[in-house]
């Protein structure tokens, strides 16, 4: 994968003022998808949904939802051994698997569990709206921010079994060295501001309050009637 990371900025790092505001920052480093028919904005939401909702308006391209979410270890769930994204993608880590010999049943069991909150979830953010076809076209995937870059680079595992043609990661904040880290997964990277030191995203907001169901609900039936209109 080459890896296309890219952020202009030269001056000291700033604080963003809220997601909304992150959003429209990353918006010129994206103009080049503007009004293209085979691009497609994907936030994680759901801290990622407001910035992805100011990058979908603004470069005219449909906005939704990848929801992804882990497949803990029985009786350790926070070690992951793989993952289960939205439009039935799943990625199994069978190093983890292979090393603690969980069992063919278990894997099952966990996933079919965490398939069951996904689809709530969705059911949640999208209603009645078909999950968007993404095979062969290019995927603008987006986050509030991104620290290790975990989350991220399963999500983009999973997205790769929709076949999209493409896969662009942006985000408005991110350690340097997590953003070159994703280039080895993602087809481009775009770092709207890379701090050092980074002290996690939150540190990057003057406002980081969570993001609600309602909110995100909200503003995918906006961009949607946007589009609609």
């Amino acid at each position: 994968m080459a890896n296309s990371n890219s952020n202009l900025q030269q001056h000291m790092p700033r604080q963003f003022r809220n997601r909304r505001e992150a959003g429209r920052l990353l918006v010129p480093l994206l103009r080049r998808f503007a009004g293209r028919s085979d691009v497609v904005v994907l936030a994680l939401p759901r801290g990622g949904v407001p910035i992805g909702y100011e990058v979908a308006v603004a470069i005219g391209a449909p906005l939704d939802v990848f929801t992804v979410r882990k497949l803990g270890v029985p009786e350790h769930e926070e070690l992951a051994m793989g993952a289960i994204g939205s439009g039935g993608a799943y990625v199994l880590n069978y190093d983890v698997i292979d090393a603690l010999h969980i069992s063919r049943e278990d894997v099952v069991d966990v996933a079919e569990r965490e398939r069951r909150e996904l689809k709530r979830r969705e059911h949640l953010y999208r209603d009645s709206r078909p999950y968007p076809k993404l095979e062969g076209r290019t995927v603008i995937l987006i986050d509030d921010g991104i620290a290790t870059g975990a989350s991220m680079i399963v999500a983009v595992k999973a997205l790769r079994q929709n076949n999209p043609s493409k896969i662009v990661v942006a985000v408005p904040v991110a350690p340097s060295e997590t953003c070159s880290a994703l280039g080895e997964h993602a087809d481009e990277v775009i770092c709207y501001e890379t701090p050092e030191p980074f002290g996690g995203v939150g540190a990057w907001y003057e406002d980081f309050s969570q993001v609600t169901d309602e909110e995100v609900r909200a503003l995918l039936d906006q961009a949607s009637l946007r589009r609609a209109s």
